[in-house]
């Protein structure tokens, strides 16, 4: 019976046909196997879960409605990347870019001084779950320069937001999904020069803004037993406010930021400042691991004591430089109750712990 099954199913001309007489599940069937892929397509085009999503559901009514013109001249994924794509660069005009708060503007925050206002618009990169992330299926081209784990780091991600937009559309149509400069042109409706043309500058720029070591490769090198160390030492500096062996553990230019904050602090002495003035101060602390951006992360939970039990506070996104933190991305969950009196009321992104496979509370020790 599986044999007969496997044998039946329908293959993507047939899938086509039928979504072409009006059969929604064949669009759903046919997109399916690339879902997930495209939507961490437009993740990296707009910094944003919640803009991919909205752009994926724009991909996919774009698809439904552009079936019956689709000849097959070109493979089905180029196809729906080209929508993709599209769509998000459709997106980028209506909005401001997205970026961490270091790259926002200014210099180093004084921790003395009072805690700046969020911003009323969402500026800001958000945080893409692991779980989130397709496994290698081999459909990636040769050509491709990232691999799609170092493709979702938040330094590429955030250096592509500095781009404009159809730069950032070749610079991942080439070197993350290994498509041709002669398809990018055929999506970006341009010519092969232009294509490599704003390839080269795009490169340019990229390189400038990342790290000479990718994080997978770091992650590698540390291997999986000394990360776990690593980790496990954050998380119980932080419950055992001991900030001495926190600052054991940045380097020398760390930085630390807490979007959607605009404050960020930079070296030791302006996180020590930041941390005895604020989180070792006035909270206590639990926390859960995960991973966001193919990075080590972790979920911090502060004591509530109107529940009895530690809420939903930030989720920590480390970046490493070997056994060293270099930067602290703390997303801050702004759903939690007691920020309404911070100013916070205008940023509900909702759901944030809960994307990530985290509870919204704790009852008790971890």
């Amino acid at each position: 019976m599986a044999r007969q099954s496997a044998s039946a199913a329908p293959n993507d001309t047939e899938l086509i046909a039928a979504a072409r007489g009006g059969d929604e599940e064949s669009v759903v069937r046919l997109v399916r196997p690339h879902r997930a892929r495209l939507h961490a397509h437009c993740y990296r085009m707009l910094g944003s879960v919640h803009d991919a999503d909205d752009a994926m559901q724009e991909t996919l009514l774009r698809a439904w409605r552009g079936l019956p013109g689709f000849d097959g001249r070109s493979a089905l994924r180029s196809w729906l990347y080209r929508i993709a794509t599209n769509a998000c660069l459709n997106a980028i005009k209506k909005r401001p870019k997205r970026v961490l708060p270091i790259d926002y503007g200014g210099s180093s925050t004084d921790p003395h001084d009072a805690a700046a206002q969020p911003l009323v618009e969402s500026v800001w990169i958000e945080p893409y779950p692991d779980e989130m992330l397709a496994s290698d299926d081999g459909t990636t081209a040769p050509a491709a320069r990232y691999e799609q784990r170092e493709s979702m780091e938040l330094a590429f991600v955030a250096a592509l937001q500095h781009l404009p937009a159809n730069q950032r559309a070749a610079l991942i149509l080439s070197e993350v999904l290994g498509f041709s400069a002669r398809e990018i042109a055929d999506s970006l409706e341009t010519t092969t020069a232009s294509v490599n043309s704003a390839l080269q500058r795009a490169r340019k720029l990229v390189d400038e803004r990342l790290p000479d070591e990718s994080q997978q490769a770091t992650l590698r090198s540390l291997g999986d037993e000394e990360l776990n160390a690593v980790v496990e030492r954050y998380m119980q500096a932080f419950e055992q406010a001991d900030v001495d062996a926190l600052v054991a553990m940045l380097s020398d230019d760390a930085s630390w930021s807490m979007p959607p904050q605009p404050a960020w602090f930079r070296g030791h002495e302006a996180i020590v400042g930041f941390l005895v003035e604020n989180p070792l101060r006035y909270f206590r602390w639990r926390h859960l691991p995960t991973w966001a951006n193919g990075q080590p992360a972790v979920g911090c939970y502060s004591w509530d004591e109107s529940r009895g039990r530690f809420v939903a506070h930030s989720l920590d996104v480390l970046t490493l430089r070997g056994p060293r933190i270099s930067e602290v991305v703390s997303f801050l969950d702004v759903t939690r109750r007691g920020l309404e009196d911070q100013g916070f009321t205008s940023f509900v992104q909702g759901g944030l712990f809960r994307s990530f496979g985290q509870p919204d509370e704790l009852r008790s020790e971890r």
